[in-house]
This record gives structure tokens, sequence and C-alpha cells, in this order.
């Protein structure tokens, strides 16, 4: 009898720790070069799994940062692999995803879809290869990977977990952002695992993770260049704060463990309550 056939006082509870424990499993972060990709990724090795990342990038930007995920795998006797990928070519996609699962010591039971990009231009202004280049990368890339990492996940037939960084732009229109392309291809991933979270259940689960805004070199540079949008992402938002990037580990490391096992088809919107339009 399978434990979710029926509640039997024969069947033994997890525990919370064991609900929430990513041992002896293989994560692959998308994006995992930087940003809120590589901070997953040491979530992700906190949880006890081996975690692969792949990026655009030939390394990751932080020196500094890779060398603190490094020590931490060492210490958690855990792996720690690093590829460089452009998610929009499918056979190479595939061919790394493969390496990876070969050279991996636990099986490929985690893809975290964080790789993307991002172009800010009125729409009235947006010029197509930008527009193309958005979808390409956000939409296409990402249905690359999640296809990819679907195909090991059968091959072993272990079940896996899926998510997909997306964003509270998907549901609602920020205001003095203007990206429509962008919002537009997260909104196309909530989708997305709406329906293959139908197509490939019950074995692998697909989710989506949706931020709010996250504050990051990045965005703090923005936020300089334009004076009083800080105070507007803040005051849109009920807790009157921009997030950070570790408050995203808790809700990652939930979508990609058992702790989430009746999850799927889900957007987990952590966004502080964001005022929408």
């Amino acid at each position: 009898m399978s434990p979710h056939d029926a509640v039997s006082t024969s069947i033994r509870e997890p525990t919370v720790a064991e609900l929430f424990s990513l041992k002896g499993r293989t994560a692959i972060v998308t994006g995992g070069g930087r940003g809120l990709g590589i901070t997953l990724a040491g979530a992700y090795l906190e949880a006890g799994a081996d975690v692969y990342c792949v990026d655009v990038l030939p390394a990751a930007a932080s020196p500094e940062e890779w060398d603190r995920l490094m020590a931490k795998a060492k210490d958690a006797g855990l792996a720690l692999g690093y590829r460089q990928l452009d998610i929009t070519d499918q056979t190479r996609v595939n061919e790394v995803f493969r390496e990876i699962a070969k050279e991996a010591p636990s099986p490929v039971r985690v893809l975290m879809a964080a790789a993307g990009i991002q172009h800010e231009s009125d729409a009235i202004a947006y010029d197509e290869k930008d527009v193309r280049r958005v979808i390409d990368v956000n939409v296409v890339g990402t249905f690359n990977t999640v296809q990819a990492a679907a195909r090991l996940m059968q091959q072993h037939d272990l079940g896996g977990s899926i998510a997909m960084i997306a964003s509270m732009s998907a549901t609602i229109a920020n205001r003095g952002l203007t990206c429509v392309p962008y919002n537009s291809s997260k909104a196309a991933l909530v989708q997305m695992a709406r329906t293959l979270a139908m197509e490939w259940a019950p074995s692998i689960r697909v989710n989506t993770l949706s931020p709010g805004y996250i504050k990051t070199i990045l965005t703090e540079r923005l936020m300089a260049d334009r004076p009083g949008v800080s105070e507007r992402w803040e005051g849109d938002n009920p807790l009157g704060r921009m997030s950070l990037p570790y408050e995203y580990k808790g809700p990652a490391i939930f979508l990609a463990s058992d702790a989430s096992s009746f999850c799927n088809g889900f957007d987990l919107r952590c966004d502080g309550g964001h005022a929408a339009w």
C-alpha cells in the first residue's frame, strides 16, 4: 500500500527535519552564477543536496561567494559543481544535464530554474530584437532546462521536483517599471508550470516561485540612478520594504523537498502582499 492510499497507524509520519531534507538528491540550479540563483544553491547545500550550478557566465560572478559555497560543500561532504551554459541552446542543455547526472553522486531530483534576463524600455519604443531575446531566454530557455531535467527524472524513476522562478510581475502590473516582455515571460512560466504539472504527474512535480522586489547590488544601483523608485517600491508593499535574497531560501527548499509533496502546479507568491494594479 502506498502511504498516499490511506491514513493508517502503521504508516510512520515523517518528521519536519525529514520532510525538508534534500539528502541523497542532486539539485541543478540555473542562473546559479550570481544573484538569487547562487543564494538558492547555498540553501540546497544547507539542506543536504549535492548541487550543480549552471550559468551563461564562465565562472561565478563573485569568487568569494563561490569559495564560501565550496567550503560549505566540503564540510558537509557534498558535491558542488559549475558549468557554463547558454540555456537557449537545447542540444547543449541536454548534453550538460546528462554530464551532471553521470558525475553527480546522487540522482538529479531537483531543478531550480532561476536563469532569466530583464530589459527595461517604454513599450512604445521597445525593439523587436530585445523582445525576442527576453522571451527566448526566459521562456524558451527555461523550457529547455525543465525538459532536460524531466528526462533525467523519468529515467531514474525516483520522482523529482522542478521549480521555476517567476515573479509577482506575472500577476500584477508594476508601477514605475516598464518591462512588458519580462512580465509577459514570467506569466508564461506560471502557466507552463500548471501545464507541465498536469502532464508529468504523479512522479514529477512542477511549481513556480514568484518573488517580489529583491534588494541586490543591481537594484541598489538602479534606485541610486532613479530618485524616488525606492520609496515607491517600498511604499507599495504592506511590509514597507524590499526583500533580501536569503528570504527565498526557505520557500525554495520547501518546493524542492517532500515538505511540498502535495503542491503541484502551484505559484508560491513571496512578495510581502505587494499592492496590485
